[in-house]
């Protein structure tokens, strides 16, 4: 059970720091969209209406709260689909082991040796879920997304997911994922550890960016309680480390692929579909890819009302 308290909260860390690029240098002098985190997909031959809705990946809780709007999606849906399914521990267990380095690689051979040891005794110095013996041996995105969620400057934190999901289990929904876990962790296969190994390094250097971190997170929170998903789409954490590189294979690809397997499931069933806000923003995000293939997606007016938080 331990190993499943880190990989979900290891897993949204690394989706908070990859999740909000799509947009990054795609908007342009697009049209933006308009801000609503729901949206309502109908059109082109479905005979019931399906939603979207752009989740961020971590929030604090006090911030976390659920819409009266969404929930009505939820209960008026057939199925509930994340970006995986996070209702299936099973599988959760299984990915966990995915997320190791091929090849018996660990950080000690991606990084000099004094370097090696500045991050080494950071990471010590900070504790954490997984000794550093054993997070040597993951890739280097994981231990950078753990050591994010340690700056994002409140108590305790919430995937906006797991508010969903519970919701949908209270309405007694089947929850499916568009991907696999195991897909996700295979995504940072295709990014060269050493420049994962890299960028960890560079937090490490800066002092851990806490101020940095945690001012980001704020400006995130903000604009995801504003509902702008075209701002959301600007977070990107790859400017200067060379994720920039991999937006397609970290963003657009999966939004694409997402799209082709909506588009065999909406017609049967009406579907809820949550997924990472930055997911839905701009020219290659999901809600313009979904309009030309035909679909009607329009905003649904979104209130957050707080006692609505679980």
């Amino acid at each position: 059970m331990k190993n499943k308290s880190v990989l979900i909260r290891a897993l949204w860390g690394i989706l908070m720091l990859t999740g909000f690029a799509a947009g990054h240098a795609q908007t342009g002098k697009q049209k933006p969209l308009e801000k609503s985190l729901l949206w309502e997909i109908s059109g082109n031959g479905l005979t019931k209406p399906s939603y979207l809705y752009g989740t961020i990946h971590m929030i604090c809780k006090d911030d976390a709260a659920l819409g009266d709007s969404l929930v009505a999606a939820i209960e008026n849906s057939d199925r509930v689909y994340f970006e995986v399914d996070m209702d299936n521990l099973m599988e959760m267990l299984s990915a966990f082991k995915d997320f190791k380095m091929r090849n018996d690689t660990t950080l000690a051979d991606l990084l000099s040796k004094e370097d090696y040891e500045k991050v080494k005794e950071f990471m010590e110095s900070k504790g954490g879920l997984l000794p550093f013996s054993q997070l040597e041996t993951y890739k280097p995105m994981l231990a950078s997304s753990l050591l994010m969620e340690s700056g994002i400057g409140c108590e305790e934190s919430v995937a906006m997911e797991q508010l969903i999901l519970e919701i949908a289990k209270k309405n007694k929904k089947r929850v499916e994922g568009l991907e696999t876990m195991s897909y996700q962790a295979s995504i940072f296969d295709s990014i060269p550890y050493k420049l994962q190994a890299e960028q960890l390094l560079k937090y490490v250097k800066d002092g851990g960016s806490q101020s940095d971190a945690d001012k980001q997170f704020k400006e995130m929170t903000e604009a995801y309680k504003e509902q702008d998903i075209e701002k959301l789409g600007k977070f990107v954490a790859s400017d200067d480390g060379g994720l920039e590189n991999y937006e397609d294979i970290l963003i657009y690809h999966r939004n694409r692929n997402w799209v082709e397997k909506l588009k065999k499931i909406m017609p049967e069933k009406a579907l809820t579909i949550a997924v990472g806000a930055g997911h839905l923003a701009g020219e290659k995000g999901v809600i313009k890819l979904l309009r030309k293939e035909g679909y009607t997606v329009r905003p649904i007016k979104y209130k957050v009302k707080m006692e609505r938080v679980i």
